[in-house]
């Protein structure tokens, strides 16, 4: 199935396959361990709380959680960060002013799912600030324990506006790499696809980085190039042309991560002949010019 097709279904199906990978794992884990923060990777169109039930889950959200009034209020915002952040991160404050942020996760045009952090503040709690929070909840009409409510208001973790645009910064790379992981499981979706197959898709990596023509992969293969050309995009849904386009811009993607790597050598070093083309493609692809990707890459800060 494309990402075009039902993009909400395809969205929740490549979200739990991303779940599953070690990759994921081993980041969310250490995410949580080094930050303290909740994180989740969210399919589009979900419309459930990001963080309820995480181990880190802020005890005065959990609380919140548990009235139908302000976890009505708390849906809101996750909307409009979601609406906000389909082309870059953003962060929101709730109306108790707590921050939360989405990072897109993006295959070419598509946005394919959000990686979730917050429940921050970003200066110490206040008094003024928990009494105007109790009276924007009695509008609510929400019932709750107003002593446990403070207590756990006042134990809502701190940082600086610095130190989250760093955490934000480190959830935009991770938001590279499921791109990147993303790309591949749209590619490799027909499992059964032929060996020749495989086969082109393996000589495609090893000799991406060269001067590769249709030709030269169906005769390593052994196949007519006719045929090839149609096997192949019956298989991976895309012509030739389009599949090393897509692997060559991942590698790209890969190289841009180091802040040293100048985007007319990462660019090169993929297998792309000309700049012009480079750059063409390259927004095709990644829905944006590589310098401007390139900023937000380095660059994403707490809007």
């Amino acid at each position: 199935m494309s990402l075009e097709t039902n993009p909400a279904h395809r969205s929740r199906a490549l979200v739990a396959q991303l779940k599953r990978s070690q990759i994921f794992r081993d980041y969310e884990q250490a995410f949580r361990d080094t930050t303290g923060l909740p994180i989740n990777l969210r399919p589009i169109e979900a419309f459930d709380l990001p963080h309820h039930g995480d181990p880190k889950e802020n005890p005065f959200c959990a609380l919140m959680a548990q009235s139908n009034h302000s976890c009505a209020a708390c849906l809101q915002l996750q909307k409009r960060v979601e609406e906000e952040a389909r082309m870059e991160p953003k962060t929101l404050k709730c109306f108790a002013g707590l921050c939360d942020s989405a990072v897109p996760v993006r295959v070419g045009d598509n946005l394919v799912a959000f990686l979730q952090t917050g429940q921050i503040l970003l200066h110490k709690p206040t008094k003024t600030e928990f009494a105007k929070t109790t009276r924007e909840l009695l509008k609510f009409g929400t019932e709750v324990d107003l002593k446990k409510l403070e207590e756990a208001f006042f134990q809502t973790r701190v940082v600086t506006k610095k130190q989250y645009e760093s955490i934000v910064r480190l959830l935009t790379i991770f938001a590279q790499h499921l791109s990147s992981l993303s790309n591949q499981l749209v590619v490799q979706e027909a499992n059964a696809e032929s060996p020749q197959v495989t086969k082109a898709r393996v000589f495609i990596a090893e000799h991406q980085a060269e001067e590769l023509s249709l030709g030269q992969v169906a005769g390593a293969v052994n196949m007519s190039a006719f045929y090839f050309c149609k096997t192949f995009k019956k298989a991976t849904g895309m012509t030739f042309t389009d599949y090393l386009a897509r692997v060559r811009i991942e590698k790209v993607k890969n190289l841009l991560l180091n802040p040293h790597k100048r985007v007319s050598e990462a660019a090169y070093e993929a297998g792309f002949q000309s700049l012009s083309q480079f750059n063409r493609v390259f927004r095709r692809i990644a829905g944006e010019s590589p310098t401007v990707y390139r900023e937000k890459l380095h660059g994403a800060g707490v809007n």
